[in-house]
């Protein structure tokens, strides 16, 4: 695969359009024929490297997450909650596409800018009352297109619905941990 892509943008279009409607197909078949199919689990490995880095591996992608020097980090690569803002993002633009194909909205672009609030007392064990993830979260998406600014508002709402990650920041999650001595 190459990552320069020299088609048009509109052959460009048409195939996000058919990969989408295809994918959408599959899964709605796969569901159909047995609901367990809905269930997925992701399992994603990290281990520690350098002063505080952590190299994840995700199936067969590996990446280094990192910290500024200011947080005893070497600066190598995103740190954890640009990384978390980071997959707000990538969600957010796949469910925007996956739903304009869906409802039949023309989507040209879609850019989106993330902005998290953290207050660093919590992390470092200054004040226990404050939060230690995030205070706010603000996106600006951007969205290019011939439609009307109701259609793109009906789009957003389909997103916020549907995206598993924004999800993931605006409701509570179980976590279940476990500590072992190896």
């Amino acid at each position: 695969m190459t990552l320069i892509d020299t088609s048009s943008a509109g052959e460009l279009a048409a195939e996000r359009a058919t990969r989408l409607t295809d994918a959408g197909s599959a899964w709605n078949d796969r569901i159909a024929a047995d609901q367990k199919n809905a269930h997925l689990t992701y399992r994603v490995r990290g281990v520690g490297e350098g002063s505080v880095a952590s190299r994840i591996t995700a199936g067969k992608h590996e990446f280094l997450v990192d910290e500024p020097a200011a947080l005893a980090g070497d600066d190598l690569g995103a740190s954890p909650v640009e990384f978390a803002l980071g997959a707000l993002i990538s969600c957010q633009i796949v469910v925007y596409r996956l739903y304009a194909q869906a409802l039949g909205i023309v989507v040209d672009d879609i850019s989106i800018d993330a902005e998290g609030d953290l207050d660093a007392r919590r992390l470092f064990g200054i004040d226990e009352t404050v939060r230690a993830g995030f205070g706010a979260v603000r996106l600006n998406i951007s969205i290019t297109g011939p439609e009307s600014e109701e259609r793109y508002q009906e789009l957003r709402a389909a997103v916020d619905a549907h995206c598993p990650v924004l999800d993931l920041f605006a409701n509570p999650t179980p976590v279940e941990v476990t500590v072992t001595k190896a």
